[in-house]
């Protein structure tokens, strides 16, 4: 009777340890790469979502929005993107070019608003306590 404990306990452990691994490799693959950081923040810039994209925002951080630059805190920039994505909502959002080492790295990517085409360029600087969006530049195409 306890060998088929023991059976029975394994086998119940084998599918486990298997969709243990499977979301291992999962998270592992969201966050690999030399450009991850950027992952998240691309999602957020397609989907249109200034809630989401502020919490990556530094505390005070500048803000250019088709020429007209703000030094401003991070719930001013919410508002300003907020009011960008109200005004030219975002269908689709891609990454084109990535750069930089530890602590600064920057992206540029090309957002389309159905008729309107930007680019945007984003600067993140990497600190102790995480990662932070220190200027984001949007430009009309």
């Amino acid at each position: 009777m306890n060998k088929w404990v023991l059976i029975i306990g394994f086998l119940s452990f084998l599918p486990m340890k298997a969709a243990s691994q499977s979301r291992m490799v999962q998270v592992c693959a969201d966050t690999a790469g030399e450009n991850s950081v950027f992952v998240p923040i691309a999602k957020y810039l397609q989907r249109g979502d200034a809630e989401c994209l502020a919490a990556w925002f530094a505390e005070n951080l500048q803000v250019n929005v088709m020429g007209t630059v703000s030094n401003c805190s991070r719930s001013q920039a919410r508002q300003i993107v907020r009011n960008f994505f109200t005004n030219y909502t975002p269908r689709d959002f891609e990454i084109v070019y990535t750069s930089g080492t530890y602590p600064m790295e920057y992206a540029v990517g090309n957002l389309d608003s159905g008729g309107n085409m930007f680019t945007i360029t984003i600067l993140v600087k990497t600190n102790e306590s995480g990662n932070y969006i220190e200027q984001l530049k949007i430009e009309k195409q």
